[in-house]
């Protein structure tokens, strides 16, 4: 599962910073170099023509990264206090290691 979000991090494609709703139109917007304003146009339009445009909007914004690298579908199917590479790949969590963190007592 770690390959699929690395791969999407990987695009080159994220949420953009210049947000209205969820920010996937401002990340087309900078990965294609234009205005947001006339992505934001063309997605209204194609809201209008019969299609799957909100559906597809919703799909994006659930699988492109924010600035961050934050993907919101990898934080509903990982398990909350599992970073990524899984259970035992690391220390997570608050205090993790650091002391107290399960090592021998001093």
């Amino acid at each position: 599962m770690d390959k699929f979000f690395d791969s999407l991090r990987s695009m080159g494609l994220k949420r953009g910073p210049r947000r209205i709703i969820g920010g996937v139109l401002g990340g087309i917007a900078d990965r294609l170099n234009v205005d947001p304003a006339f992505v934001r146009i063309v997605f209204v339009i194609l809201c209008l023509l019969p299609g799957p445009a909100v559906l597809v909007y919703l799909v994006a914004w659930i699988v492109i990264p924010d600035q961050d690298g934050r993907i919101i579908l990898e934080e509903w199917v990982r398990p909350k206090g599992v970073g990524p590479g899984g259970p035992g790949a690391g220390p997570v969590g608050p205090g993790a290691g650091g002391p107290g963190a399960g090592g021998p007592a001093a």
